[in-house]
């Protein structure tokens, strides 16, 4: 016979993100004249009791005189306390209706605003251990309970000496007092429990650290909403990517690690050994060496529009989905192209290095509008096709040339060849992507069909210009300004020395890389790619994955789904359900799709199966990548 396990859990910072009392403060000091002071004492002597430092009944009282608190504070108390339940308790509901009768939540708070609360999730009103409040005449709360022994040190312990559990009893809590269960060797195992706060003193005592609910369900085999918790989901993010991304992943529960520059191959090697997800930004070279040294790698995000520096090919070989933010920084890169157009036309990088050393030169010589003039775009995509409109509007001629049939924009004109565009412009502006075969897509053959007096721009990738075939044509006057911001190689970090041979030409714009580097388009960015990553995580999606087939999926209810990822040869959907038939299992939903390298089926099926399946799915020749979703 199984031995009964029973589950003790703290209510405050544990089931709810907060501190009961401290919301409490919120309200009934909100038109107190000392609520500052009063709501920092409040949370200092909470810390107090709970690190062990005061008694609890001297915390309990001296916070209760403190906060004079009335029965009218309840009802918005408890709303307040019902919109911040811990996201990993909200996700394992099924864990509360399950396991309701040996689940007890215990706790140094009151039982006015816990019940409420926890009641919603299954626990039995029974299962309440609380203090309770007592209230006067008019409705404050005078004090409370004095003869119940939560409300004295030790008070959780004595209370489950009374309950004398009859079997294995598991504690999770945040606080010292949680800890004093398992001393006084009334619990089996303590679990200090960490999503919302993390008290040193409490975690180096604890048997275990549970960063969500998940990990304390996963270590124990129970049943739980997820495959696998979060928090052993490892996230590196490097290169300084936006804060809303490492805030959106953190939320979202992954142990996330930040560095602020970019990685050598070597480096890179030796971290990503036990990284899940990876994100970068342009500097960081995703080798496929790198990718060998990555066996748990699911995803990479690449926090910019390129992922030339990316293996792609080892990437999908490995099963490694590839996501980009192909449309966030656009208007960025655009908004930077038209400013040092106008400022070349007009000669003002001269003008004001002049300046700088004392030389006043007013004059119109070499000045000259863009309206009228006209502008070769080479790379008609998403920043070239918003250029072409934007140039537009200030009255340029637009000429374009891409290698794919692209739909003209307003007026813009298309050319049957590079030449055609080169021969024409008055200003050309790269913006092709940096694949291979666009190495030195513009070198010293292209510069000498340019007009004389052209103005050149390159905001693409660095390796598709000849930089010294663009320093001779700068300097013998063909070109008569020009402005780059990407290199054949750029610094690792800002530590490094920029050298190039473009440095001290005349009319030139040399910036570091920072096209797409507002702040807008880098918190667009910052969002727009961890969420696809999640979304791949939780749910299989692969909207917008680079080198994935793109399959948008519905939310995963009452069902399990089975992801498989496998070379793109015959027969692999018909192995996958074979299986599933020879198992009895009933499939829900099946989404497939394919792109010339790899297969990716979906398989949602009914929760009752046998286990061993996985095993048998994963052997199917052919398989890349397989996992579960639950």
């Amino acid at each position: 016979m199984n031995t009964p396990k029973f589950f003790v859990i703290d209510f405050d910072s544990t089931f709810t993100k907060v501190e009961a009392f401290d919301v409490l403060a919120e309200i009934s000091l909100n038109d107190h004249p000392e609520r500052v002071t009063r709501k920092e004492m409040v949370i200092e002597i909470t810390n107090l009791g709970m690190n062990g430092n005061i008694s609890f009944r001297e915390s309990l009282e001296r916070r209760l005189a403190l906060l004079e608190p009335h029965r009218r504070h309840l009802p918005l108390l408890i709303e307040k306390l019902r919109a911040v339940v811990s996201d990993s308790f909200r996700r394992n509901r099924d864990f509360f209706q399950t396991h309701r009768d040996n689940i007890y939540i215990i706790s140094n708070g009151f039982r006015e605003f816990i019940e409420p609360v926890v009641e919603e999730y299954g626990v039995l009103p029974a299962n309440i251990l609380a203090n309770e409040f007592r209230f006067d005449a008019t409705g404050k709360i005078a004090g409370f309970d004095e003869t119940n022994p939560l409300s004295a040190n030790n008070g959780k312990v004595e209370v489950l000496k009374r309950l004398s559990l009859p079997g294995d009893v598991y504690v999770i809590g945040d606080g010292y007092t949680d800890y004093e269960i398992k001393h006084s060797g009334l619990a089996n195992k303590f679990y200090a429990f960490t999503e919302n706060v993390e008290r040193e003193a409490v975690v180096e005592k604890a048997d275990h650290i549970a960063p969500s609910l998940d990990e304390f369900l996963y270590l124990n085999k129970l049943n739980t909403a997820i495959s696998y918790p979060k928090n052993r989901i490892q996230v590196l993010l490097l290169e300084n990517v936006h804060p809303i991304a490492v805030e959106m992943m953190k939320a979202e529960g992954f142990n996330v690690e930040t560095y602020a520059a970019a990685l050598t191959e070597d480096e890179l090697c030796e971290r990503i050994r036990h990284v899940s997800v990876l994100g970068i930004r342009s500097k960081t070279q995703v080798t496929a060496r790198v990718l060998e040294h990555a066996n748990r790698l699911m995803a990479i995000g690449a926090f910019c529009i390129g992922t030339n520096q990316i293996d792609i090919p080892t990437a999908t070989r490995k099963g490694v989905a590839v996501f980009n933010a192909p449309f966030s920084n656009t208007r960025s890169v655009v908004e930077l192209a038209i400013a040092q157009m106008i400022m070349l036309m007009r000669g003002m990088v001269d003008k004001s290095n002049k300046m700088h050393q004392g030389v006043w030169d007013k004059s119109a010589r070499g000045s000259f509008e863009v309206r009228g003039k006209k502008l070769g775009i080479i790379g008609y995509g998403n920043i070239g096709t918003q250029l072409s409109v934007l140039a537009e509007s200030l009255g340029m001629k637009v000429l374009y040339y891409d290698t794919e049939e692209k739909l003209s924009l307003g007026n813009a004109t298309r050319c049957k060849g590079l030449r055609d565009v080169l021969q024409q412009a008055d200003v050309i502006s790269l913006h092709v992507d940096g694949r291979e075969s666009n190495t030195h897509l513009i070198g010293e053959r292209e510069f000498a069909q340019m007009r004389k007096g052209v103005i050149f721009l390159n905001l693409s990738r660095g390796h598709v210009v000849d930089i010294e075939a663009l320093r001779k044509y700068v300097m013998n006057g063909t070109i008569a300004g020009c402005a780059v911001d990407v290199f054949p190689y750029e610094p690792v970090s800002n530590d490094e020395v920029f050298q190039s041979p473009l440095r001290g030409l005349p009319n030139t714009i040399l910036s570091p890389h920072i096209g797409g580097s507002t702040l807008e388009a880098q918190e667009n960015i910052g969002q727009f790619v961890p969420a696809k990553m999640m979304d791949y995580i939780n749910s299989g999606s692969t909207s917008n994955s680079v080198n994935f087939p793109n399959l948008t999926l519905p939310t995963l209810e009452n069902a399990h789904r089975l992801i498989h990822i496998h070379d793109n040869v015959p027969g692999i959907l018909a192995r996958i359900n074979q299986v599933l038939a020879d198992n009895g299992v009933n499939i829900v939903g099946q989404y497939l799709k394919t792109n010339e390298h790899i297969g990716y089926v979906i398989t949602d099926v009914n929760k009752l199966y046998d286990k061993e399946i996985v095993t048998t799915l994963r052997a199917i020749e052919h398989t890349i990548k397989f996992r579960v979703l639950y």
